[in-house]
């Protein structure tokens, strides 16, 4: 088969029978808008106000999470052991006990404020509710005459001791750590005003691999 090959168009020379290619046609140059400076900082300044509209509301929504919804606290020391342990890192739900028939419950793991030095916070579990009736024999506690679960609680992280019974005031909540014998709680410093209970601990988040949602008593 013959070879075939695409042609150029072609013109004719000065030169009889002399042929060039055509010369490639230019293509006309576009020309970029100009932006005056006057453009240029108007637009420099409505992004500089988009970003700055944005941190603010970051900072809003991060102001009210904290204030109204949740907050990341760390665990101090060991008396929340072995559910706890020092330097876990927590979320606290804030907002639970704001709502209406919501109240702090027996079991719960809860944040507060220390009653003797209310800026201090501590995180111990509420053993007991308004009105309940609690008590220790050799370390095992009652509520109302019913043993509460104590099985988590390794032996050698118990009390054995016996004290009560008690009559929580209406108001008031009775907080123990999980650590019995090495926990400062309701044992020494007596009641807490609900208003000094500040949330639920919902997850530990750290570390990783103990990552754990709290929702029922253990």
């Amino acid at each position: 088969m013959p070879t075939t090959a695409t042609q150029e168009p072609v013109a004719w020379s000065q030169e009889v029978g002399a042929t060039v290619p055509f010369p490639p046609l230019a293509q006309p140059r576009k020309r970029e808008p100009r932006i005056s400076a006057g453009q240029m900082i108007a637009r420099v300044a409505e992004e500089l106000f988009a970003w700055f509209k944005t941190l603010v509301s970051a900072a809003v929504y991060a102001t009210l999470i904290v204030t109204f919804g949740f907050q990341v606290a760390r665990v101090e020391g060991q008396s929340m052991a072995p559910t706890l342990e020092d330097q876990d890192r927590l979320i606290v739900n804030k907002l639970e006990y704001r709502l209406p028939n919501h109240a702090p419950r027996v079991g719960d793991i809860v944040m507060l404020l220390y009653p003797n030095e209310p800026e201090k916070s501590f995180v111990k579990r509420v053993i007991g509710e308004p009105l309940d009736t609690i008590r220790s024999v050799n370390g095992q506690v009652f509520r109302n005459e019913v043993p509460l679960p104590d099985d988590f609680i390794p032996d050698e992280f118990k009390s054995y001791d016996t004290w009560g019974p008690e009559t929580i005031p209406e108001g008031y909540y009775f907080v123990m750590g999980d650590h019995r014998n090495n926990s400062s709680d309701s044992r020494t410093w007596r009641f807490v005003p609900k208003k000094y209970i500040m949330g639920r601990v919902q997850v530990r988040w750290w570390p990783i691999k103990q990552a754990r949602i709290f929702e029922e008593w253990k």
